[in-house]
């Protein structure tokens, strides 16, 4: 990284800073001359997020914005650049680009379109000009072509939105309890002209000013990140995003990873966060390979793993060294290959704190992005010296140990060739009871700025409904339908699995042998392969002994037991051809969201599996929270005599 205070300024540094500025604006106050002016004669034209839109038919409508004009909308669309450029939180579509499907629902900050600066050199304007009255004689009649070419300039971008309707947008805007979340009504924007085409699209506008904001330090960090995994000689940078609750760590990473598709193809993605997963059901540790922006919430882009655990509850706290193992057995699959970001939970107090420690340690990022705020300060700078000397929860400090870059002990063609080994990378030692010494980092200091960051109890959205809401996204892969049309889930035809076919545990509690099926039945389950082969000589479940930590192929609804015919009923997207390599089943604490069992259209009596006469306050109608992290009095250190 180069060091501002020392580096001289190299001569394509106006080109990176001119690069970085053209994304990081994306929802970001402008400068004073931009600012709407206290004059109602000019007080229109700075918020117009627009210069022209004309419905073009079947839901589908033709902007015409100029330079630096952003529409910010709540909704769903798809978009088409027709001519010039544009940008989606950090993302740059083209004219003949394919389209891209926009997701701005009520849970998440509102998604900006903003058109950019585009030059064409060796062209006329006349030339420039026959071509976009070419591209709009394709999809407007003459008149409403004659009106927009009245306000076009070679410098404008055109886009087309059209109404856009997903299997899964479909499937969750089934449910009566969360098909507001598209449907919401908002402030609407103060540009006072006709809103009709985008109404006929299916969004709405709102004031830019509700976009994105980032902040100068969260501008510098996305620069800097930009030019290093760029131009990084001696591998693929490795990026640890940690902070707070509600701090912005999900929203930094998916603008960083779509401002780096700009210009690389492709981007390794480490899923540490049990309880706010980007691309899996809650309480998974995951590595992705992305390859396509990501221009909506985590439960709008579901998608396959390369390799996935289910560690089956939404916190470590329970059980942080098996946290730990899950984290070493999927990072171990990461080759180098291309830049790693890695998301971390929001818990970094106490023994949070020190997890994070033993994360920095065992993963050796290159770099580390610590955002936070302003007026508080949920845990110190993680410096290298304070990781080096920092206790771990499983590692401990060294203070006297010097900081030193982590080098790369096997060729890359010889790492390429070992996916299936479980230590593949030099990076996943053993880390255990051991002193550490650190490998050095860069550390980028991030401040939150928007409104209620880093405050839990501000959170527009309660976790446990984006949860649900992640899981919903994974079941409509279930769904055969076409987008726009639905069935419930019990109208899909489960799988029989056979009782000797499958190992049996649950994860986040202890259950007697005897009540294992009354756990799994109507529940959701890991569905899993683990090394040992599972026995045929009992009819009966077979159970195992422990907590795998084994490969998870996707999940699946245990719809019934047959225990006659000694099967499982199990409803699952995951495709046939990984079924047959699936040998357990692991139940945890991430339930079915009470939306799929309240609302089952078409049943006759009483609903399945849906009681309202079960009392909680019943002593003993609760699970048994344990804690494996409280030591007993025996077992804890006496303090020495004061």
């Amino acid at each position: 990284m180069r060091n501002a205070d020392t580096d001289e300024v190299d001569g394509d540094s106006d080109y990176w800073r001119a690069y970085v500025e053209s994304f990081t604006q994306n929802g970001a106050s402008r400068p004073q001359s931009r600012k709407r002016s206290l004059s109602p004669d000019t007080a229109a034209p700075s918020w117009k997020p627009y210069l022209a839109a004309v419905e073009a038919g079947n839901g589908a409508s033709i902007i015409l914005m100029e330079p630096t004009q952003k529409l910010t909308f709540r909704g769903k669309c798809q978009l088409t650049c027709l001519y010039g450029n544009l940008q989606v939180f950090g993302f740059t579509i083209s004219q003949g680009q394919p389209a891209y499907d926009l997701f701005s629902p009520a849970t998440h900050c509102p998604l900006t379109i903003e058109a950019l600066e585009h030059s064409h050199p060796g062209r006329t304007k006349k030339e420039m000009r026959m071509e976009a009255r070419a591209i709009l004689r394709e999809c407007v009649p003459l008149a409403t072509r004659r009106l927009l070419m009245k306000e076009f300039r070679s410098c404008y971008t055109i886009l087309l939105l059209n109404h856009l309707e997903t299997k899964t947008s479909s499937f969750i805007c089934s449910y009566p309890d969360y098909c507001y979340h598209f449907f919401q009504k908002e402030k609407m924007s103060t540009f006072d002209s006709d809103t009709s085409p985008l109404i006929s699209v299916g969004i709405t506008s709102l004031p830019a000013s509700s976009g994105l904001m980032m902040s100068e330090s969260g501008n510098l960090a996305v620069f800097e990140l930009l030019k290093a995994c760029l131009e990084e000689d001696d591998g693929c940078p490795v990026i640890l995003v940690c902070g707070a609750k509600n701090i912005g760590k999900s929203t930094f990473n998916r603008l960083l990873i779509n401002s780096l598709l700009n210009d690389i193809p492709c981007v390794e993605y480490l899923e540490c966060d049990l309880g706010q997963t980007e691309f899996t059901p809650p309480g998974c540790v995951s590595l992705h390979r992305i390859i396509q922006p990501l221009l909506g919430p985590p439960f709008l882009h579901q998608r396959a793993p390369r390799r996935m655990v289910y560690y089956g509850r939404a916190s470590s706290e329970q059980d942080m060294e098996r946290y730990e193992e899950t984290v070493k057995y999927i990072f171990s699959s990461y080759k180098r290959e291309a830049p790693l970001i890695i998301n971390t939970m929001g818990w970094v107090k106490g023994f949070g704190l020190m997890l994070l420690i033993d994360l920095i340690r065992l993963l050796s990022p290159t770099h580390v992005v610590q955002i936070s705020t302003r007026d508080r300060q949920d845990m110190p700078p993680l410096t290298p010296d304070y990781v080096r000397t920092a206790a771990g929860f499983l590692t401990k400090g060294n203070a006297q140990a010097r900081p030193r870059r982590a080098k790369q002990t096997e060729e890359p063609s010889q790492q390429g060739e070992e996916d299936d080994d479980d230590g593949g990378s030099s990076s996943s030692s053993d880390l255990i009871g051991q002193p550490f010494t650190a490998p050095g980092h860069t550390l980028l200091k991030v401040q939150a700025e928007f409104a209620g960051a880093g405050d839990s109890n501000a959170m527009s959205w309660h976790s446990n409904v984006l949860r649900d809401l992640a899981t919903l996204g994974y079941l409509s892969q279930i769904c055969t339908t076409e987008p726009g049309t639905h069935s419930p889930l019990h109208a899909f035809t489960p799988y029989q699995v056979p009782f000797n076919a499958v190992a049996l545990w649950v994860i986040h509690c202890g259950v007697a042998p005897a009540q294992i099926l009354y756990c799994m039945n109507a529940n959701l389950v890991g569905i899993c392969r683990i090394a040992d082969s599972v026995g045929t000589q009992t009819a009966g479940p077979i159970l195992l002994t422990q907590t795998p930590v084994c490969e998870c192929l996707g999940f699946g609804i245990v719809r019934g037991i047959d225990m006659e015919k000694k099967v499982y009923y199990v409803l699952t997207p995951v495709p046939p051809e990984k079924l047959r390599l699936a040998n357990c089943l692991l139940i945890g604490g991430i339930t079915i969201p009470h939306a799929v069992l309240k609302f089952q259209p078409d049943s006759e009596g009483e609903l399945p599996y849906a009681t309202t006469e079960y009392n909680f306050e019943i002593s003993g109608a609760g699970k048994i929270k344990v804690n494996k992290q409280l030591k007993r009095r025996e077992h804890c250190v006496p303090l020495p005599p004061s």
